[in-house]
Parts: C-alpha cells; structure tokens; sequence
C-alpha cells in the first residue's frame, strides 16, 4: 500500500536537500513548485489558459511564460491571483494525482508543499515530515548564501508558518543544524519508518 507523505519546511530549511535524499533512497517525489511550472510550459493548454485570462503580454519573447510579468500583475490584484490560481492548482493536482497513481503498490510517495501547514493540508497525508531549523539560522542562510538583507530575509520567515505550527502538524522532524552527513543519517533513519508503514 502506498504511503503518503507531506514534506514541509520553512525558507532556507534545507528541505530540497531532504527531498533529493528521498529520491535516492526510493521514494515517488512529488515536487508541486516543479509542476506548477510544468503545467504552463510552453505548448500546454494551461498555458493556452493563461493567456486567454491574461493577454499575450504575459508571454516571452520565445513564447513561454513570463513570470516577473505575471507576477506584476497578480500580486497587485486578488481577484486576478486567484483566476491565476484557478487555472494551475487544479493542473497541478491533477499531475500529482498522475505522478502518485504511477507509483508502485508498495511506494513511499512525497508531496513536496512548501506551504502545507498555512495551506492546511496536513490532514491529506498518511504522515508530515518537517525540515526544522531555528528563525536565526533560516535568517543567516537567506543573508549568507543568498545575499539577501536580513530585513528581507526576517520578512520572508514571517510570511509562512510559525515554527511552532509546523512541529504541531509533523510525524516526523529532520533537524538540520548539522552537517550533511548528518542530515543524510536521519533522513534515512525516516525513510526506513516510512518504508516500514508501506510494509504493515
């Protein structure tokens, strides 16, 4: 039996470094930032669909999406955010749902959702597992690593769930104040319970 996973994190987490080591061990990742990119690639109808909503501004000159445009005109504006949200959520949904039922009987498959907590959607997964740093430490990673201003980064931190609220809805939490090596022993250490779930 499949068992399915909500993997989560605040910004500058490490939770793609996490994902990544799930794929290798095994698992189906389902990464919806990935797919809300692909489902308006160029040649898709969601694509078709966004330029119907918006206008042919809204696209490159190699004639894909162009994102900072979009953006421009969706963050000043609810209603057309969510006609842009109407258009890629179900997509995404719906090649998720492809990606999951492809997977093996036996599959360990993980929904990699930035925003599961303030979407609330842990409700949706068999278990939650959260990549948990400190708010100090996501700030000097966005600041040291991304050259972002500290102020810039404390915004960022703010605008997703308290850390708290994310070890509320966890099953499982990765502490990744250490290094890789070992990042990569308790990320294991989980997959290993998330395999033994499928096998009950």
């Amino acid at each position: 039996m499949v068992t399915r996973v909500g993997l989560t994190g605040g910004v500058a987490s490490g939770k793609s470094t996490v994902s990544a080591r799930l794929a290798e061990l095994g698992a189906v990742i389902v990464d919806a930032d990935l797919l809300a990119r692909e489902v308006v690639a160029v040649g898709t109808d969601g694509l078709a669909a966004v330029v119907e909503e918006f206008g042919p501004d809204v696209l490159a000159e190699d004639g894909s999406l162009d994102r900072p445009a979009v953006g421009a005109v969706v963050f000043a504006d609810e209603t057309k955010r969510r006609a842009l949200e109407a258009i890629i959520h179900p997509r995404v949904r719906a090649a998720g749902a492809a990606l999951e039922a492809a997977a093996a009987p036996d599959a360990v498959v993980v929904h990699d959702i930035p925003l599961l907590v303030e979407t609330g959607q842990a409700g949706f997964f068999d278990s939650v597992v959260v990549v948990d740093v400190p708010v100090e430490e996501q700030v000097r990673r966005m600041v040291e690593l991304r050259g972002m201003t500290e102020a810039d980064a404390r915004a960022r931190v703010a605008a997703q769930a308290t850390r708290q609220d994310r070890l509320a809805a966890a099953d499982f939490v990765i502490d990744n104040t250490g290094d890789l090596a070992q990042l990569r022993a308790r990320v294991d250490e989980v997959y290993d319970a998330l395999r033994a779930r499928t096998d009950a």
